[in-house]
């Protein structure tokens, strides 16, 4: 989905969300992983899973790892050890969206590249590691758990456009959900929804970049 104001010279900046924008994830895996782990049927544990007030307080960087996993025990009600859970959760990670590093590649030469992810302590230290290179394309990375906000909330995209020191006008800010693109608008953002690396090519090419 693109917005009309793309154009030559337009952006100052460029905001990009990182997963199925620039890292390819897939819930399901991490679903698969923890049944492996406790001899259960995927769906059984999907349909306990919930994306509730702790899920998105352990985003927040209000819970931590620990007490995140010790919440998530409870609810699918399956006893696995912290490690076995951490290497559910990471099990999500499948590896860069195809074609997107050298899109940033391209980019990154004529304008700075920033991201903002709703995300928690541990994938942060797994997807900084693992996606070192591709994640050196950014000036600066904001994480939902380092800065206390998350997506759509406008104090979260407030937070980043203060911090980039560009006006929201001219910032493009791409992102695969439509709540935050919808967030990223109402805060006066130019936004791109992607479905796949070929929307962020357009946009490029829109943009003369």
């Amino acid at each position: 989905m693109m917005t009309m104001n793309l154009k030559t010279g337009a952006a100052d900046a460029l905001l990009f969300d990182l997963g199925r924008v620039v890292i390819d994830i897939d819930f399901e895996r991490t679903v698969a992983r923890w049944a492996d782990h406790a001899g259960c049927s995927p769906a059984e544990l999907a349909a306990r899973f919930s994306r509730d007030d702790v899920y998105q307080g352990h985003e927040r960087g209000e819970i931590d790892d620990a007490e995140f996993f010790g919440k998530v025990r409870a609810a699918l009600g399956i006893e696995l050890s912290d490690a076995e859970l951490l290497d559910g959760w990471n099990a999500t990670f499948i590896g860069e969206m195809p074609g997107i590093a050298p899109l940033l590649a391209r980019a990154a030469r004529r304008i700075p590249l920033y991201a903002l992810s709703n995300t928690n302590p541990a994938h942060a230290a797994h997807f900084s590691q693992h996606f070192a290179e591709l994640l050196g394309h950014f000036r600066e990375v904001f994480l939902s758990s380092s800065i206390g906000l998350r997506k759509p909330d406008a104090a979260a995209f407030d937070h980043v456009v203060n911090a980039i020191g560009v006006t929201p006008e001219r910032i493009v800010f791409f992102d695969d959900l439509i709540e935050n693109i919808e967030g990223a608008r109402a805060c006066g953002l130019m936004a791109v929804q992607v479905r796949s690396s070929d929307d962020v090519a357009r946009a490029l090419d829109a943009l003369g970049l």
